[in-house]
C-alpha cells in the first residue's frame, strides 16, 4: 500500500516540537553547522517528513531556506498556521519530489523511515532530492543487540514495537541495515550518531550520508 496515509503514523494537534527533538536536534545542528560552512549559494534544506514544521521553523531562524513535505494533513495545517513563511506541502516519499522541488544541498528526514512500507522507494526519493556532493541526515529509533536484550529483560518489547499503533513503527532499523539501505540507494561515506542515552541503549541514531559528486 503506497498511499498518503501509509507513511504517516502521527496526528498533530499543534505546531510544537516532540520530546524526541530534545535529543535529536543537538547532533543535527552540529552536522548542519558543518554543511553551512561550504561555499555559497545560501543554505537550502528539504525536510522529508516535516510533520508540523516545528523543526523547519527552528532551522529557518538559523538562516536555512526550508521546504518540507509530509503526508499528515493535520501536520501541514498546523505548520502553515504557525509558520506561514515556511514552504510546507502535503506529500510523501512515494511522490516524485525531486521533479517538483528540485535538488537540495541538505535533505533532513527525522523519525520517518521506521514508518514507511517501502523503504527502498523512500531511499530512492531521498537520494534524488540530494544534489551531487550534498548530504542526507536521517534519524530513526536505534536497535542493537544490547538494547534489544534490555527491552526483552525489562518486559518492554510490546510497548516498543507499537503493534497497536495504526501506521506506527513498522520497520526496526540497526546501523547495519540502515547502512545497507542508504548504500544501495547510492549514498557513500555513511556515519552515525547514537543519541538519547548511552550509545548501547540509545533512543535514536542519526545517519549522515553523502551523495557522490558524479
Amino acid at each position: 500500500m503506497k498511499d498518503q496515509s501509509s507513511i504517516s503514523g502521527y496526528a498533530y494537534a499543534n505546531a510544537q516540537n516532540t520530546h524526541a527533538h530534545a535529543y535529536l536536534l543537538p547532533s543535527v545542528n552540529a552536522e548542519l553547522a558543518v554543511v553551512k560552512e561550504r561555499p555559497p549559494p545560501p543554505p537550502r534544506l528539504f525536510d522529508l517528513g516535516c510533520g508540523n514544521g516545528s523543526v523547519g521553523a527552528q532551522l529557518a531562524k538559523q538562516g536555512w531556506s526550508v521546504t518540507g513535505v509530509d503526508p499528515s494533513v493535520e501536520g501541514i495545517v498546523e505548520g502553515r498556521r504557525a509558520y506561514p513563511d515556511l514552504q510546507l506541502e502535503e506529500g510523501s516519499a512515494y511522490d516524485d519530489l525531486a521533479a517538483k522541488y528540485g535538488c537540495f544541498p541538505v535533505v533532513l528526514s527525522l523519525e520517518v523511515v521506521e514508518h514507511v512500507y517501502a523503504p527502498k522507494d523512500y531511499a530512492r526519493t531521498l537520494f534524488d532530492l540530494v544534489e551531487p556532493g550534498g548530504t542526507a541526515i536521517v534519524s530513526t529509533p536505534y536497535h542493537g543487540y544490547l538494547k534489544n536484550l534490555a527491552l526483552a529483560a525489562t518486559g518492554k518489547m510490546d510497548r516498543h514495537y507499537t503493534a497497536l499503533w495504526d501506521h506506527g513503527h513498522i520497520k526496526f532499523w540497526s546501523i547495519p541495515t540502515l547502512t545497507t539501505l542508504l548504500t544501495e540507494a547510492g549514498f557513500q561515506t555513511i556515519r552515525f550518531h547514537r543519541v538519547g542515552r548511552i550509545p548501547a541503549l540509545a533512543k535514536s541514531m542519526i545517519a549522515v550520508a553523502e551523495k557522490p559528486l558524479t
